[in-house]
């Protein structure tokens, strides 16, 4: 719940401000593809040898394979193996699902032979929840895994331990955890309902997005929206309203969602992080979307969502970008 001071004319001619409770003005719709996790991560388990031993000998367990980002798959999705076909490499403990099964994942250097690879941005929206979830984790751990074999306090190589989920330093003994970076992400609504979208640096003509950055240290979410939007486009933001998160391991951030209302309209784009913001009317965006002069991001992603939330349904025509 948040209150808005709005002024008030009275007779008198004089203004005064009342508070006026308010919710979100929009709602995402339906479930974020990646934020669909069910099993249970079972983490009281990681550091227990002798369960997680009995879990891995169990032919009833499964496992993903995960190389470079991407999980085993065939022409029917996710391809998953019991334990006694997996290959060889990094274990991770991912969860034990609502049928007693306990799950795994294992890090190699490529996917075995004769299995296709594919990503979270062509599975994660065709997944159930369980696996979609399982898919999620199981690529943040390998991301990080991949890119923190060393110590940072004192250059040793580390380990992993606690079935995958921490690392630990073999010449000072600390313990290093898997990383997540925050970063929001906004879909920017003027008191005409129109949309700020915008065009990043290096992205081809007609790709269309939501705002987004990095959360910086120190930085409440609510200051780093206003920031990144003032920085980006030059445009000032009142309210803004917290919408959903949803991981997103390309390689390691956490994007959290808002809404936030425009104070000011006129745009000077940074022309470094964007090349191009515009404001949308939704008749503008679907227009836009029907003659292929905009391509809106994938389903997959929270920013689609956000879009689809203000737009007030799935939105019309158009080939989404990968």
């Amino acid at each position: 719940m948040i209150f808005v001071p709005r002024p008030r004319r009275h007779g008198s001619g004089l203004v005064r401000s009342a508070p006026v409770t308010t919710g979100p003005p929009y709602v995402l719709r339906g479930p974020l593809a990646l934020s669909r996790a069910t099993v249970d991560r079972a983490a009281h388990r990681r550091t227990d040898e002798g369960w997680l031993a009995r879990a891995w000998a169990d032919p009833r367990s499964q496992v993903l394979v995960v190389a470079d980002g991407r999980v085993a798959a065939d022409d029917e999705g996710l391809r998953v193996v019991p334990p006694a076909a997996a290959p060889e490499g990094e274990r991770y403990l991912l969860g034990v699902d609502g049928d007693g099964r306990v799950w795994f994942a294992v890090h190699t250097d490529r996917l075995p032979a004769g299995s296709g690879g594919a990503g979270l941005r062509e599975l994660g929206a065709v997944l159930d929840d369980a696996r979609a979830g399982m898919v999620v984790h199981a690529i943040a751990l390998a991301n990080w895994h991949r890119t923190h074999t060393h110590c940072p306090r004192c250059g040793g190589a580390s380990r992993p331990e606690a079935a995958g989920h921490l690392r630990r330093c073999g010449t000072d003994g600390s313990e290093h955890f898997p990383r997540t970076d925050p970063a929001v992400i906004v879909a920017v609504v003027d008191d005409e309902g129109r949309c700020l979208l915008a065009r990043g640096a290096g992205w081809p003509e007609g790709r269309f997005s939501t705002l987004a950055g990095f959360v910086e240290p120190g930085e409440p979410l609510e200051r780093a929206v206003a920031r990144e939007v003032r920085e980006e486009t030059g445009v000032e933001l009142g309210a803004c309203w917290y919408a959903g998160s949803q991981p997103w391991p390309f390689p390691s951030s956490l994007m959290v969602g808002f809404y936030a209302q425009a104070r000011s309209t006129n745009l000077a784009v940074d022309g470094v992080e964007l090349v191009e913001a515009r404001w949308f009317t939704r008749e503008q965006l679907a227009a836009a979307l029907r003659s292929g002069e905009v391509l809106m991001p994938p389903s997959v992603s929270i920013a689609r969502r956000l879009v689809e939330g203000w737009y007030g349904g799935e939105l019309p025509g158009g080939s989404a970008w990968r």
